[in-house]
């Protein structure tokens, strides 16, 4: 991976800095997204299970874990890109059920270009005694907005 550029806040500021966008953005907060781990190119996202955002047999919805393995994966890729990112495209596997009383997405860049960084992400389910089973793996291309928007 491309090392991103020092950061010039301090790791607290930076996280504060994440934590300020994801309380911007509308769907993450109906969620309850949070935001417990940020560095250049790496997120820890996570999300308590409520029953709100299960489905019929107890499990979390897929498209809750897909919004929090797609968040993080632009987390991943904006902040080891520096610029304000979209996600162009990103392939989710399940591998399990999510059952448990959180999610934890944890994210990283594999490969950052001028325009675009390569991320990707595992997403587990803990249960109450904090054990952690692999969910979901995913992985995504992250743009910068302006590539975005340039498409449409």
């Amino acid at each position: 991976m491309a090392e991103p550029a020092p950061v010039t806040v301090s790791s607290e500021e930076f996280l504060a800095m994440g934590r300020k966008v994801l309380a911007e953005q509308p769907f993450s907060v109906l969620l309850g997204a949070e935001l417990s781990a940020l560095s250049p190119g790496r997120v820890t996202l996570e999300l308590p299970l409520r029953a709100a955002l299960r489905q019929q047999n107890g499990f979390a919805h897929g498209g809750v874990v897909s919004y929090l393995a797609d968040n993080a994966l632009t987390y991943a890729g904006g902040t080891a890109l520096r610029v304000p990112v979209v996600t162009s495209e990103f392939k989710i596997n399940y591998a399990r059920p999510a059952l448990g009383v959180r999610l934890v997405a944890r994210a990283e860049a594999i490969a950052v270009g001028g325009s675009q960084a390569v991320c990707r992400c595992d997403v587990f389910a803990v249960t109450d005694d904090g054990s952690e089973k692999l969910v979901a793996a995913a992985q995504g291309t992250i743009v910068r907005l302006g590539d975005a928007k340039a498409q449409t």
